[in-house]
This record gives C-alpha cells, structure tokens and sequence, in this order.
C-alpha cells in the first residue's frame, strides 16, 4: 500500500503532550508505524562526555505514531490524504483541496 505521510512532508500532530505542533518529517518507520517529526515529541537523553562531544543532557527527538499526525494543506490547516489517478500515475491528494502533493 502506498504511504500517505512521506520524508519531507509538514505534519501537524493532531494528539498528545505535543497538540497542534507542526514539523517535518525527517523519517519514517513503517514496519512500527511511526515517524520521527523535527521539533516534536522531544526526550532528553543523557550522554557521556567524549572526545568529540561535550555530553550531558542532549534533546532527541523520538517517534511518534502515524495515526497521531495529520498532512497539512497550502492553507496550514490539518488533511487527511487520498490518491488519485492522473493519466498512468498514482498521486497524493489534500482531501480538504483537492490539491496534488
């Protein structure tokens, strides 16, 4: 089945500590079923100071579950996605536009 949030995509989370924040998609895991979205569901991971790196407390961002995210359209407003055929090939449509992705 083709992936509805795809690398790249600006997402608005739709639930938990991290409502109403947006963010890109700088990952996606779809044997989990999460995404891991920069800035959003943020842990602070508590590194070894090494030769390369200063360590202590450094923020990570951690994954977040595909149902909890929604695309968002030209408008900055949440959508779901739909496909479409356009001649031989398969899109991704904003269903609150009806606008190609």
């Amino acid at each position: 089945m083709a992936a509805k949030l795809k690398k790249g995509d600006t997402v608005v989370v739709l639930t938990g500590k991290d409502k109403g924040k947006t963010g890109e998609i700088t990952q996606v895991m779809p044997k989990v079923n999460k995404a891991i979205v920069d800035g959003v569901n943020i842990a602070l991971r508590h590194t070894r100071q090494s030769q390369t790196s200063q360590g202590g407390r450094v923020p990570k961002n951690m994954p977040i579950d595909l149902s909890n995210l929604a695309l968002m359209d030209k408008n900055g407003k949440a959508t779901r996605v739909g496909f479409r055929m356009e001649g031989d090939q398969k899109v991704r449509f904003a269903k609150t536009t009806g606008d190609v992705i």
